[in-house]
């Protein structure tokens, strides 16, 4: 039944993805509208066609430009994410060449940038920062490389540099400051009981893992939950630099993983902030999709 099951989603995946690449394609290069809506809707088709339960925790912002930042576990991330708010990602330039996966990437606008080269920071940054300010919501994966699932990795603050850049507000030429919103991602349950620490790798993708077979493997597996949870967006004028700006999105995640791992509440760094006279109230909506 795994074998079938896993025949039968890649087939669709593929089918699916060849169908809509020429529409998509046609639709960025006319700057259409749906060239933004048509990944969202494609991707809710493949998580309900994968069997991947996304439970939504928090509230994505949405009054103005903001850079999102997440835990990076799997590239199950790409649909999970984008079947929840149009977004476009910021990747490593090498995603660009993989066949068929760096087509899809393009299709959606991502950001390539080089990140072990130094040198690139500010031109990588200028480039996050241009698709910002025209309007795109980007997601960003600090730690660089995707983890096992049961845990967050060190976030790197070189590309939140972007933060310390003002975006102008389009209907009074308005500088704001950008926003930066932590997203955790947590694979929590397998055919509706807890995952556990030894079959969440087989949906996360990291290391020498190679791509095609890891996909074999997790769609055999079966039905997946996942939660998703929006954390306190802030802004680097709140945090104080780029580096504290990091160590606060990294401990949203880290929390947000433990939440809904352990499906205890543990209080985060945004609860803490929230105390402030400054800050934001903490997003508190919930949903399933």
């Amino acid at each position: 039944m795994g074998t079938l099951r896993a025949t039968t989603l890649l087939t669709g995946f593929i089918l699916s993805a060849l169908v809509l690449m020429p529409v998509q394609a046609v639709a960025r290069k006319l700057r259409l509208p749906a060239a933004k809506t048509i990944p969202l809707h494609y991707h809710r088709f493949l998580c309900r066609l994968i069997g991947i339960r996304v439970i939504v925790r928090g509230e994505p912002h949405k009054e103005g430009a903001c850079l999102f930042t997440a835990n990076h576990t799997s590239w199950l991330d790409i649909p999970i994410m984008s079947s929840v708010l149009p977004i476009s990602f910021v990747a490593k330039s090498e995603v660009a060449g993989w066949p068929f996966f760096g087509t899809l990437a393009r299709l959606q606008n991502t950001v390539f940038v080089e990140r072990e080269r130094r040198t690139r920071t500010a031109e990588s940054r200028n480039l996050i920062h241009s698709r910002i300010a025209e309007g795109d919501n980007l997601v960003l994966f600090p730690e660089g490389t995707s983890s096992d699932g049961n845990r967050v990795l060190t976030f790197k603050s070189a590309l939140m540099s972007v933060a310390q850049l003002a975006v102008v507000n389009g209907e009074d030429d308005r500088e704001d400051d950008l926003v930066v919103q932590p997203i955790s991602v947590a694979y929590t349950n397998l055919h509706g009981l807890p995952m556990g620490r030894h079959n969440r790798p087989f949906f996360a993708w990291y290391g020498d893992m190679e791509l095609v077979p890891h996909l074999w493997a997790a769609f055999k597996k079966g039905p997946i939950d996942v939660v998703m949870e929006y954390h306190r967006p802030v802004t680097i004028r709140e945090i104080g630099n780029r580096k504290a700006l990091a160590n606060y999105c990294e401990a949203c995640c880290r929390i947000g993983l433990a939440r809904a791992l352990t499906g205890r509440h543990v209080p985060g760094p945004e609860e803490a902030a929230a105390d402030q006279p400054s800050a934001r109230p903490a997003p508190a909506a919930a949903l399933a999709r």
